[in-house]
């Protein structure tokens, strides 16, 4: 199905420095490493966004429980048929669109059945004025001439019909959520892509205090370990300015993390309010195409019902309809003479 437009995956990163959690360093390689393994073992960083591993965090509560909200089910990333990192909040972007393209064909779909509708009224006016067996007399001739108009009365009932499919189904459906939709899913496309990108740098920032302070730490092991070799007031004030470094390092990944998990709230934030809204949107389409709909079936059974009225008189002429009687009439007015031949006389 091609849609009317695609959007770029601007919402999605596919950085290979944002595959991989680290941690920061600490006093001794050992205590990194286990610090290392343990947050390897219950988070994992996809595309800049940590995530809790599901075997070794606790079943999350879900924001609408039972409501299989957009809010809850669309916050990782997955890959398209082509390889390409899509964002869960792309996914819901799509899902608007195709929306936008079934409504569309839908238009098209009641389009050609007011055509259908036209040329079935064109042909029924046509039919009805043929003088086929415009000579039936009687009670009988008088049923045909009704059956003859009621094509004409018939022909006027589906032009009625497709003159309100054009009004009261096609139009909505076209004008439904007109020119400016495009542009609103770009607004919310760009706004979540922006916020991505902001957490992207915030990451980047994170990681590069991260390898500040591992620097900082081993810097401050190897003064150590010549401290126990050679002790000397210059070793010690070297010692001393790199535990200072290496406080001051571990203070600024604090603060880079507190700022990255402030922008993270932001996002999740600004995809909850934005998912939540592209789920009401979805709703709003469904119920006014169904409320179309139903205005389609409505117009269809009156359609039925007129039809059915222009037969009446029909039927009422057939129930009327006396061989006797037209042979009657006929007689009395084609007959030749009542004198019945005799015999001859000698």
């Amino acid at each position: 199905m091609e849609m009317e437009e695609s959007f770029d995956a601007e919402g999605s990163f596919d950085d290979a420095s944002c595959l991989s959690p680290q941690s920061p360093g600490s006093t001794s390689p050992a205590r990194r490493q286990n610090k290392e393994k343990e947050i390897k073992e219950t988070k994992i960083t996809i595309n800049c966004v940590t995530f809790p591993v599901p075997t070794s965090a606790p079943e999350q509560q879900l924001l609408k429980p039972s409501e299989w909200s957009y809010c809850d089910y669309f916050w990782a990333d997955k890959r398209d048929p082509q390889g390409a990192t899509v964002s869960g909040f792309e996914v819901l972007l799509q899902k608007q669109l195709k929306g936008k393209q079934m409504q569309k064909e839908m238009a098209e779909f009641i389009r050609e059945r007011i055509k259908i509708e036209e040329e079935y009224a064109k042909n029924l006016s046509k039919l009805s004025m043929f003088p086929m067996a415009a000579q039936e007399e009687g009670t009988l001739g008088e049923a045909w001439a009704q059956l003859k108009k009621s094509l004409a009365d018939e022909a006027e009932v589906h032009l009625k019909f497709s003159s309100k499919l054009q009004s009261e189904v096609e139009k909505p459906l076209l004008t439904f959520r007109g020119d400016n939709f495009k542009k609103d899913m770009k607004k919310y496309d760009h706004h979540i892509a922006d916020l991505r990108k902001q957490l992207v740098s915030r990451y980047a920032a994170v990681e590069k205090a991260r390898k500040a302070l591992a620097d900082r730490q081993k810097d401050l092991e190897v003064k150590t370990q010549q401290l126990e070799i050679k002790l000397s007031n210059k070793t010690e004030e070297d010692i001393k300015k790199a535990r200072r470094k290496s406080t001051q390092a571990g203070q600024s990944i604090k603060d880079q993390m507190t700022m990255t998990d402030s922008r993270t709230a932001t996002t999740l934030s600004a995809s909850d309010y934005n998912s939540t809204e592209l789920e009401r949107l979805e709703v709003e389409r469904v119920e006014t195409i169904q409320q179309l709909l139903h205005q389609y079936t409505t117009l269809r059974h009156e359609t039925d019902m007129f039809n059915q009225s222009t037969m009446e008189p029909v039927d009422q002429l057939l129930q009327s309809v006396d061989p006797a009687k037209d042979r009657e009439l006929w007689v009395k007015e084609h007959k030749t003479g009542d004198l019945r031949p005799v015999d001859m006389d000698i």
